[in-house]
Protein backbone atom coordinates (compact mmCIF):
# COMPACT_ATOMS: atom_id res chain seq x y z
CA UNK A 1 0.00 0.00 0.00
CA UNK A 2 2.84 2.41 0.88
CA UNK A 3 6.44 2.34 -0.30
CA UNK A 4 8.94 5.04 0.58
CA UNK A 5 12.54 5.06 -0.63
CA UNK A 6 15.30 7.39 0.48
CA UNK A 7 13.01 9.98 2.10
CA UNK A 8 14.99 12.98 3.31
CA UNK A 9 13.76 16.31 4.64
CA UNK A 10 15.61 19.38 5.85
CA UNK A 11 14.55 22.78 7.13
CA UNK A 12 17.48 25.04 6.36
CA UNK A 13 20.54 23.40 7.87
CA UNK A 14 18.43 21.15 10.15
CA UNK A 15 18.21 17.62 8.74
CA UNK A 16 14.98 16.13 10.10
CA UNK A 17 14.72 12.93 8.05
CA UNK A 18 17.97 11.27 7.01
CA UNK A 19 16.93 8.57 4.56
CA UNK A 20 13.77 6.61 5.34
CA UNK A 21 13.01 3.33 3.54
CA UNK A 22 9.63 1.86 4.39
CA UNK A 23 7.01 -0.59 3.09
CA UNK A 24 3.52 -0.95 4.58
CA UNK A 25 1.10 -3.62 3.37
CA UNK A 26 -2.60 -3.21 2.63
CA UNK A 27 -4.66 -3.66 5.79
CA UNK A 28 -1.63 -3.35 8.08
CA UNK A 29 -1.69 -1.27 11.28
CA UNK A 30 1.73 0.31 11.87
CA UNK A 31 2.70 2.48 14.82
CA UNK A 32 5.59 4.96 14.79
CA UNK A 33 7.19 5.84 18.12
CA UNK A 34 10.20 7.81 19.32
CA UNK A 35 11.21 10.77 21.42
CA UNK A 36 10.07 14.30 20.57
CA UNK A 37 12.16 15.63 17.69
CA UNK A 38 12.83 12.17 16.23
CA UNK A 39 11.02 13.09 12.99
CA UNK A 40 7.80 11.11 13.49
CA UNK A 41 5.30 13.84 12.60
CA UNK A 42 7.41 15.06 9.68
CA UNK A 43 7.48 11.53 8.29
CA UNK A 44 3.73 11.16 8.79
CA UNK A 45 3.06 14.45 6.99
CA UNK A 46 5.23 13.38 4.04
CA UNK A 47 3.64 9.91 3.84
CA UNK A 48 0.23 11.61 4.00
CA UNK A 49 1.23 14.03 1.19
CA UNK A 50 0.70 17.09 3.42
CA UNK A 51 4.38 17.94 2.98
CA UNK A 52 6.95 17.10 0.31
CA UNK A 53 10.23 15.32 0.87
CA UNK A 54 13.45 17.03 -0.11
CA UNK A 55 14.60 13.77 -1.67
CA UNK A 56 13.15 10.32 -2.23
CA UNK A 57 10.27 8.47 -3.85
CA UNK A 58 6.83 7.81 -2.36
CA UNK A 59 4.26 5.40 -3.78
CA UNK A 60 0.78 4.92 -2.36
CA UNK A 61 -1.65 2.39 -3.84
CA UNK A 62 0.61 1.94 -6.92
CA UNK A 63 0.71 5.70 -7.61
CA UNK A 64 4.01 7.55 -7.44
CA UNK A 65 2.64 10.52 -5.53
CA UNK A 66 6.02 12.23 -5.29
CA UNK A 67 5.74 13.06 -9.01
CA UNK A 68 2.16 14.43 -8.97
CA UNK A 69 1.47 18.10 -9.57
CA UNK A 70 -0.38 20.12 -6.93
CA UNK A 71 -3.97 19.69 -8.23
CA UNK A 72 -3.44 16.00 -9.03
CA UNK A 73 -2.01 15.48 -5.55
CA UNK A 74 -4.98 17.22 -3.91
CA UNK A 75 -7.42 14.98 -5.80
CA UNK A 76 -5.41 11.87 -4.93
CA UNK A 77 -5.27 12.85 -1.23
CA UNK A 78 -9.00 13.55 -1.06
CA UNK A 79 -9.86 10.18 -2.60
CA UNK A 80 -7.27 7.88 -1.03
CA UNK A 81 -6.18 9.31 2.32
CA UNK A 82 -7.89 10.09 5.61
CA UNK A 83 -6.44 11.98 8.58
CA UNK A 84 -7.04 11.87 12.33
CA UNK A 85 -5.37 14.52 14.50
CA UNK A 86 -4.84 14.85 18.24
CA UNK A 87 -7.15 17.86 18.51
CA UNK A 88 -9.71 16.51 16.00
CA UNK A 89 -9.76 19.75 13.91
CA UNK A 90 -13.54 19.82 13.60
CA UNK A 91 -15.03 23.05 12.24
CA UNK A 92 -16.81 24.66 15.23
CA UNK A 93 -19.49 26.46 13.22
CA UNK A 94 -20.76 23.24 11.59
CA UNK A 95 -22.66 20.36 13.18
CA UNK A 96 -21.57 16.70 13.19
CA UNK A 97 -23.08 15.61 9.89
CA UNK A 98 -21.78 18.74 8.14
CA UNK A 99 -18.26 18.16 9.47
CA UNK A 100 -18.30 14.54 8.31
CA UNK A 101 -19.58 15.57 4.86
CA UNK A 102 -16.71 17.98 4.18
CA UNK A 103 -14.39 15.54 2.32
CA UNK A 104 -17.30 14.47 0.10
CA UNK A 105 -18.18 18.07 -0.72
CA UNK A 106 -14.54 18.74 -1.63
CA UNK A 107 -14.72 15.70 -3.95
CA UNK A 108 -17.76 17.24 -5.66
CA UNK A 109 -20.37 14.79 -4.37
CA UNK A 110 -23.98 15.91 -4.02
CA UNK A 111 -25.50 16.92 -0.67
CA UNK A 112 -28.00 14.04 -0.55
CA UNK A 113 -25.38 11.38 -1.31
CA UNK A 114 -22.89 12.89 1.15
CA UNK A 115 -25.39 13.20 3.99
CA UNK A 116 -26.57 9.61 3.51
CA UNK A 117 -23.00 8.32 3.79
CA UNK A 118 -22.24 10.62 6.76
CA UNK A 119 -25.35 9.47 8.63
CA UNK A 120 -24.36 5.82 8.08
CA UNK A 121 -20.88 6.46 9.45
CA UNK A 122 -22.16 8.36 12.48
CA UNK A 123 -24.58 5.52 13.18
CA UNK A 124 -21.65 3.07 12.99
CA UNK A 125 -19.89 5.17 15.65
CA UNK A 126 -23.04 5.27 17.84
CA UNK A 127 -23.58 8.97 17.19
CA UNK A 128 -26.88 8.94 15.31
CA UNK A 129 -28.41 10.98 18.17
CA UNK A 130 -25.78 13.72 17.65
CA UNK A 131 -26.18 14.54 13.94
CA UNK A 132 -27.14 18.18 14.46
CA UNK A 133 -24.95 18.88 17.49
CA UNK A 134 -21.94 21.18 17.11
CA UNK A 135 -18.48 20.13 18.37
CA UNK A 136 -18.77 22.31 21.48
CA UNK A 137 -21.79 20.21 22.53
CA UNK A 138 -19.86 16.92 22.38
CA UNK A 139 -17.52 15.15 24.79
CA UNK A 140 -13.86 14.71 23.81
CA UNK A 141 -14.46 11.09 22.86
CA UNK A 142 -17.49 12.00 20.75
CA UNK A 143 -15.54 14.71 18.96
CA UNK A 144 -12.78 12.26 18.10
CA UNK A 145 -15.32 9.69 16.81
CA UNK A 146 -16.77 12.38 14.54
CA UNK A 147 -13.23 13.08 13.31
CA UNK A 148 -12.71 9.38 12.56
CA UNK A 149 -16.02 9.29 10.67
CA UNK A 150 -14.87 12.30 8.63
CA UNK A 151 -11.59 10.52 7.84
CA UNK A 152 -13.58 7.57 6.48
CA UNK A 153 -16.02 9.66 4.43
CA UNK A 154 -14.51 8.97 1.00
CA UNK A 155 -13.56 5.35 1.83
CA UNK A 156 -9.81 6.05 1.74
CA UNK A 157 -7.21 3.33 1.38
CA UNK A 158 -5.01 4.70 4.17
CA UNK A 159 -5.69 6.47 7.46
CA UNK A 160 -2.88 8.54 8.98
CA UNK A 161 -3.26 9.36 12.67
CA UNK A 162 -1.07 11.78 14.65
CA UNK A 163 -1.36 11.21 18.42
CA UNK A 164 -5.08 10.33 18.00
CA UNK A 165 -5.63 9.55 21.68
CA UNK A 166 -3.22 12.12 23.12
CA UNK A 167 -6.04 14.38 24.29
CA UNK A 168 -8.31 11.66 25.72
CA UNK A 169 -8.64 10.04 29.13
CA UNK A 170 -7.42 6.43 29.44
CA UNK A 171 -10.84 4.77 29.08
CA UNK A 172 -11.84 6.83 26.04
CA UNK A 173 -8.38 6.30 24.54
CA UNK A 174 -8.76 2.53 24.87
CA UNK A 175 -12.16 2.68 23.16
CA UNK A 176 -10.59 4.65 20.28
CA UNK A 177 -7.78 2.12 19.96
CA UNK A 178 -10.30 -0.75 19.82
CA UNK A 179 -12.12 1.18 17.11
CA UNK A 180 -9.06 1.22 14.83
CA UNK A 181 -8.90 -2.56 14.85
CA UNK A 182 -12.65 -2.86 14.28
CA UNK A 183 -12.36 -0.49 11.30
CA UNK A 184 -9.56 -2.57 9.82
CA UNK A 185 -11.72 -5.67 10.21
CA UNK A 186 -14.91 -4.06 8.83
CA UNK A 187 -13.50 -1.81 6.09
CA UNK A 188 -9.97 -3.08 5.39
CA UNK A 189 -8.20 0.25 5.92
CA UNK A 190 -4.45 0.58 6.39
CA UNK A 191 -3.43 2.62 9.46
CA UNK A 192 -0.21 4.51 10.14
CA UNK A 193 -0.26 5.91 13.67
CA UNK A 194 2.24 8.22 15.38
CA UNK A 195 1.76 7.80 19.11
CA UNK A 196 3.37 8.13 22.54
CA UNK A 197 0.79 5.65 23.89
CA UNK A 198 2.78 2.47 24.46
CA UNK A 199 -0.34 0.29 24.72
CA UNK A 200 -1.54 1.37 21.27
CA UNK A 201 1.96 1.16 19.80
CA UNK A 202 2.42 -2.39 21.04
CA UNK A 203 -0.99 -3.54 19.73
CA UNK A 204 -0.06 -2.61 16.16
CA UNK A 205 1.03 -5.24 13.67
CA UNK A 206 4.41 -3.50 13.58
CA UNK A 207 6.03 -0.84 15.77
CA UNK A 208 8.63 1.35 14.10
CA UNK A 209 11.03 3.20 16.38
CA UNK A 210 12.51 6.49 15.16
CA UNK A 211 15.57 8.30 16.50
CA UNK A 212 17.35 11.32 15.02
CA UNK A 213 15.57 11.14 11.68
CA UNK A 214 15.99 7.44 10.93
CA UNK A 215 14.15 4.20 11.75
CA UNK A 216 16.26 2.31 14.27
CA UNK A 217 13.98 -0.62 15.05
Amino acid sequence: MIEAKGIRKSYGSLQVLKGIDLKIDKGEIVSIVGDSGAGKTTLLQILGTLDKAGEGILRIADTEVSSLKSKELSRFRNKNIGFIFQFHQLLPEFNCIENVCMPAFIAGKGKKEAEKRAAELLDYFRLSHRLTHKPSELSGGEQQRVAVARALMNSPSVIFADEPSGNLDSRTAEELHDMFFSLRKDFGQTFVIVTHNEELANRADRKLVMKDGIIVG
